[in-house]
């Protein structure tokens, strides 16, 4: 029997000067792909994430075992001239750090990007902030609900007659932590071509604003303001979220040959209609159409209503809770919902690795770690034996 491959980012090594999502997020991805990573905390002060959420077990916030998955904990308090002495030397032996702390405190620490890359010149320092590292509000403390807010995104959340609304997630973090992920991957290609290792600023609020669509340019060029439109997209018919007898369900139908399919389903002559027949003409009729698409299905179950979607190819489907998902036969058979031990927890369902590469597939080798778990072995790694470690300890560095 052959070997399986080894994932793609293996024997890559990744410090982690983050806390929450934003940072943690990038750096989740590049475990889940084989990285080394090493989770910086200071000892007195961990990581908020380990007890964050509405559900707690054992005292560990649920979304712990899914951030720091893969990842190992080193206790080091970088306030200390010891803990910076330290953080230097593991530099020596990194191809990637990932801090998202306010611009400015590497800085404060003597651990700023001329620093660090005067010690290791490959580096990559990916550094995730509110507003970004340049600019006249770099300064300012920046989480991923005003970062969402001043790209655009939370005005256009919600129904058009209330306030703005939110996604229940924290859509602005993981959206950075995800380009950031990216930058990085950008820039390890590009050290292979130059040999040197350069930073990546990704900011809050301009990840919000890279998945806005034709926001500015309709404003810009035509005057066009986009304000929240609730379950729909103006003028893009039929695409919403309709009543059936036990629940809801999502139709999307809105280019002519699908719409066509939807008329069948339904029985009715909607596509030969004037008022419905083009795209244009059911984005002006579109409350109408959606009243009467919303009268079909009404009198029908959801699994009804799918069946029938899925005999015509018209795209369907129903509006999942984590129960659902869990219960999901496509979900199960692509193990998108993966199964891992945590020596507290148990075992902890979570969203499995993703994207899927054929031939070097990631996968989630451990749960978050307690804080601290890897530190002695960290610290071995650089040549501190363990009278040194136990001194550093007793005097709170690590």
């Amino acid at each position: 029997m052959s070997e399986s491959p080894a994932p793609p980012l293996a024997g890559l090594r990744v410090i982690e000067l983050g806390q929450l999502i934003a940072g943690p997020f990038c750096t989740q991805l590049l475990s889940d792909f084989g990285a080394e990573v090493i989770k910086i905390e200071a000892p007195d002060a961990p990581d908020p994430a380990r007890g964050w959420g509405a559900v707690k077990m054992d005292g560990i916030g649920l979304y712990w075992p899914v951030i720091a998955r893969g990842k190992k904990s080193l206790t080091l308090n970088l306030r200390e001239g010891e803990g910076q002495d330290i953080l230097k030397r593991l530099i020596a032996t990194t191809d990637v750090l990932v801090e998202n702390f306010r611009p400015g405190t590497l800085e404060k620490w003597d651990l700023g990007p001329d620093v660090l890359h005067a010690i290791n010149p490959r580096l990559v320092i990916a550094r995730v902030s509110g507003y970004g590292q340049t600019g006249p509000e770099s300064h300012k403390a920046g989480y991923a609900s005003v970062g969402e807010a001043k790209g655009g995104l939370r005005h256009m959340i919600g129904e058009p007659d209330r306030l703005p609304a939110r996604a229940g997630v924290s859509l602005g973090d993981t959206m950075t932590g995800t380009f950031a992920c990216l930058g990085v991957m950008m820039a390890l290609q590009a050290r292979e071509r130059t040999g040197r290792g350069q930073v990546v600023d990704a900011a809050i609020y301009e990840s919000v604003m890279a998945f806005m669509e034709s926001l500015i340019p309709e404003y810009a060029l035509a005057g066009h303001v986009r304000h929240r439109s609730g379950p729909i997209l103006p003028r893009i018919a039929p695409s919403s979220v309709y009543p059936c007898s036990d629940g809801v369900v999502i139709i999307g139908a809105n280019q002519d040959t699908l719409f066509r399919r939807l008329s069948d389903m339904c029985g009715t002559g909607w596509a030969d209609d004037p008022k419905y027949a083009t795209h244009d003409a059911r984005g002006e009729n579109q409350q109408e159409l959606d009243e009467l698409i919303g009268s079909w299905t009404a009198s029908r179950s959801i699994a009804e209503v799918i069946a029938a979607a899925e005999s015509h190819a018209v795209p369907c489907g129903q509006v999942n809770t984590a129960r659902e998902l869990l219960e999901d036969a496509h979900v199960a058979a692509r193990q998108a919902i993966i199964r891992v031990a945590d020596p507290v927890l148990g075992e902890v369902p979570m969203q499995g690795v993703f994207p899927r590469l054929s031939e070097t597939p990631g996968s989630v080798r451990t749960t978050g770690p307690a804080l601290g778990q890897h530190t002695d072995e960290v610290l071995a790694s650089i040549g501190l034996g363990g009278e040194d470690i136990a001194r550093l300890r007793a005097a709170g560095v690590v």
